[in-house]
């Protein structure tokens, strides 16, 4: 494998959801002939508790290291795919960008759903949050139940705001990856011809940069109701499709140096019933204006 390789850091807690989320990093990693590096972190305790407690953990390391060995080898086997396994201890969210910086990831996958198992915690709430708003790379979020595979579909919400350039490259990226296509889709307001306007220029001039690129793009307008969450519209937009993943900014430009999620972005990760790709707007010095919070 070339030094040019993709790398997909995968962090595992051996819950049920994270094992599902390994193995759709499998999926992917097989499209684009990336390398799969499988992380589990191990909770440093206190001072306190380790002037009460048995330290054991240097014991817990080595039962992890040999459960992640035979998942590496089982999963290996099954997608052809090289896989480089990793024990760390720590705060969990800080360990995981370390080793994605360290190891130069191009994406990061994890679950956000299970139940934890010994010290080995599981990956959601503050920890996936951290993550997500402080990886340099982008972070595929995976909390449904099922194996979706291949990736058909990209879904990338659009809002009045002038979209990003960073958003739209990474979905014509890996739309070429995985051969996918990209579903661009706004809400408007039944009462909100103004918006209409805006959103209808917004997704023709976003659309027409896709194509040009040789994707194929389609640009779809929901018709939203004014008490509905946007959330829910583009979740009820996604049930027509099979095999894809949605694609979100997590945060606004304007607040990329505070490090905050956007309210419409933590919503669509917290409840996506499909993978989330989140990507974090880079950090700039001057900002010229907002764009969208999704």
């Amino acid at each position: 494998m070339s030094s040019s390789s993709s790398k997909i850091l995968v962090p595992i807690g051996f819950s049920d959801q994270s094992v599902i989320a390994f193995d759709q990093a499998c999926s992917f990693a097989k499209l684009d002939n990336a390398k799969v590096f499988l992380l589990s972190v191990v909770e440093e305790r206190s001072t306190m508790q380790n002037l009460f407690l048995d330290d054991n953990s240097h014991e817990l390391k080595k039962k992890v290291h040999k459960k992640l060995s035979e998942l590496a080898s089982e999963y290996s086997k099954k997608y052809k795919l090289e896989i480089e396994i990793m024990v760390a201890q720590g705060k969990i969210y800080n360990q995981i960008n370390e080793v994605a910086e360290m190891i130069a990831a191009d994406l990061i996958i994890m679950g956000t759903t299970g139940s934890p198992k010994d010290r080995i915690k599981r990956f959601i709430g503050s920890n996936a949050e951290r993550v997500v708003r402080l990886a340099k790379c982008p972070v595929i979020t995976i909390k449904g139940a099922t194996i979706k595979g291949e990736c058909n579909n990209i879904i990338l919400p659009l809002d009045t705001e002038k979209e990003t350039k960073e958003k739209v490259t990474y979905a014509i990226k890996y739309a070429r990856i995985w051969n996918a296509n990209i579903q661009l889709v706004s809400v408007v307001l039944k009462d909100s011809s103004a918006i209409r306007t805006k959103l209808i220029r917004n997704l023709e001039q976003v659309e027409k940069f896709v194509t040009d690129a040789g994707i194929k793009c389609v640009s779809n307008l929901l018709e939203g109701d004014i008490k509905q969450n946007v959330g829910d519209c583009i979740f009820e937009f996604q049930k027509k499709f099979d095999d894809d993943i949605f694609m979100i900014m997590t945060k606004k430009e304007e607040l990329s140096l505070s490090k905050n999620i956007s309210v419409t972005a933590r919503y669509i990760i917290n409840n996506s019933p499909i993978p989330v790709m989140n990507i974090r707007p880079k950090e700039r010095k001057h900002i010229t204006g907002p764009t969208t919070a999704f």
